[in-house]
């Protein structure tokens, strides 16, 4: 046996343990769970945990791959980054019976480009620190915009497909899937010019920040035209920054060619948090209402807290889940959205980064199930955002059993 068969024979028994898991009864009733959060039906919230630094995270070397091969040790990782979660974390882990290849496909950009200075204080972290400059100080520098323009390879996924199918010779099934929507234009406008040159244009500059949206929404339009053109958008996309997107579409999609109106529109705009509700609304949310309103639901928020502007969120004709942040107000957002639509609460990662304090993670996830019961709210939860555990995974154990167990006495055991 060659060295690549015996890697390929590792991928196998992987992926039919991964199997097992995924067609079991409990992930079954898991997932129809996620799916009745994002319906608005009041159920034992999902419990979920994102954006992990994994390199912190090889307990007892579970992590630790065999296949030297780089295509089959990125899906040895993958397959053992999932067995890891289902063994350690008592989350409701999203993990479904495929192997799911993307789309592939191409983007030429708007012609603008990040300049940055990095500083990292751990190699492997990919959480580093950014400097960036400003390359849209004035006018002159929107001269570099010009429309992105995407093509799509369905020879290239026929291909991928036919490749995964062999080497996972019949453990998993393959799919090809397409892909979601996720619009940060404040998040990339940051990068391209640094927070505070925004802030202070909001003051002395507003119109020249309005051309930018203007073109940020003109770049947006073009992919949305672009993407549903070429059946690039896919409903079972399961990526909703860091949340499943399965939900019950108002219609019935037509699976041979899926559109805009049959995925969620995924914004939002974190460095508005030190600005009013009514430029919030200015700035963002007037600029992103019709291209939301091309999409079956939208989630908006992230970090920025929301509390105080949801009155403002409610203009998306289509809104259906909203970021509840460690930094807002969970009462005042709980009760504004009632049972008319989803809080996606975010937990505070700052209680795994160094140690775990049970009760301080109980207190929080408490407040949480109390006051989405009482207001009659569905919710999610995902803690994410984790930049360090300072290389302990037990923080992350422990906070999983905690929370699951909070919810087991709000809700009943999952």
């Amino acid at each position: 046996m060659s060295d690549r068969q015996a890697e390929i024979g590792v991928i196998r028994e992987l992926a039919k343990r991964y199997m097992e898991i995924a067609m079991s009864d409990k992930h079954v009733r898991m997932r129809k769970r996620f799916r009745d959060s994002n319906d608005l039906k009041i159920v034992r919230p999902p419990l979920n945990i994102e954006e992990i630094p994994w390199h912190e995270m090889n307990l007892d070397h579970e992590l630790d791959c065999v296949c030297a091969d780089g295509e089959l040790r990125g899906m040895e990782y993958g397959l053992r980054v999932a067995l890891f979660r289902e063994k350690h974390f008592r989350c409701d882990n999203y993990i479904e019976p495929v192997w799911v290849i993307g789309k592939a496909m191409s983007n030429t950009g708007d012609g603008f480009a990040i300049e940055e200075e990095r500083l990292a204080v751990d190699k492997n972290n990919g959480i580093v620190s950014h400097h960036y400059q400003d390359v849209l100080a004035d006018e002159r520098a929107l001269e570099r915009y010009h429309d992105p323009v995407i093509r799509a390879y369905p020879e290239k996924d026929r291909e991928r497909k036919a490749h995964i199918e062999e080497i996972l010779d019949g453990a998993m099934p393959v799919e090809v899937r397409g892909h979601g929507i996720y619009y940060s234009p404040w998040d990339r406008i940051a990068m391209l010019r640094g927070v505070e040159p925004v802030l202070v244009d909001i003051y002395e500059r507003p119109e020249y920040l309005h051309r930018i949206m203007q073109l940020f929404t003109r770049a947006m339009t073009a992919e949305m035209d672009q993407m549903e053109a070429l059946g690039l958008y896919d409903p079972r996309a399961i990526a909703l920054h860091c949340t499943p997107n399965a939900v019950t579409l108002p219609h019935e999609p037509d699976p041979d060619h899926y559109g805009c109106r049959d995925v969620w529109f995924r914004t939002m705009a974190q460095m508005f948090s030190t600005v009013s509700p009514a430029m919030h609304d200015e700035f963002d949310i007037q600029y992103s209402i019709p291209l939301a309103s091309r999409c079956a639901y939208t989630y908006y928020g992230c970090c920025e807290p929301l509390d105080d502007r949801i009155d403002k969120l409610k203009q998306y004709p289509n809104l259906r889940k909203v970021g509840c942040s460690p930094w807002a107000n969970v009462e005042r957002c709980a009760e504004q959205l009632g049972g008319d639509y989803v809080l996606s609460r975010k937990p505070n990662p700052a209680n795994v980064a160094i140690s775990t304090d049970p009760d301080q993670i109980r207190a929080e996830i408490s407040e949480t199930a109390r006051l989405c019961l009482i207001y009659g709210c569905p919710c999610d939860i995902t803690l994410k955002d984790i930049s360090t555990v300072s290389y302990k995974p037990q923080n992350l154990i422990v906070w999983a059993e905690t929370a699951s167990a909070v919810l087991d006495e709000y809700y009943g055991e999952a």
